[in-house]
């Protein structure tokens, strides 16, 4: 008997300490859910018009959940991180009020380009 090979014992059923465990855990539809969520937030507080204006809201929701969820830690960062970005538009909306104007009214920029720039201009800021 050669008691050299001693191992300890091998522990499978914890998950690795990785930081990318989480994201193999989280199911596609509550990134759905989420990008839903941030849909939601932008177009109660940003201009877009027409379908053409809500498919492109809708792809900064998508890139901006990306962006988020690449970079996060764990399940809580990324929902910390996306929290406070959406409390910060909201935040940012609300202290520019007297000049607010209905998100969703059709026409609000004679230049349909105007509304992604502003779009993207929010999405960085925040």
């Amino acid at each position: 008997m050669d008691s050299n090979n001693w191992r300890p014992p091998q522990t499978e059923a914890q998950p690795p300490m990785d930081g990318g465990d989480w994201r193999s855990q989280l199911p596609p539809e509550s990134r759905q859910r989420i990008v839903n969520k941030i849909m939601d937030t932008l177009k109660r507080h940003l201009p877009f018009s027409g379908q053409e204006g809500l498919q492109e809201l809708k792809q900064i929701a998508i890139r901006f959940e990306e962006k988020i969820y690449s970079a996060a830690t764990s399940q809580s960062d990324y929902l910390r991180k996306i929290s406070l970005k959406m409390l910060t538009m909201e935040s940012k909306s609300q202290s520019n009020l007297p000049n607010a104007v209905p998100s969703n009214s059709a026409g609000l920029s004679r230049n349909p380009q105007d509304s992604g720039t502003c779009l993207k201009r929010v999405i960085s800021s925040v």
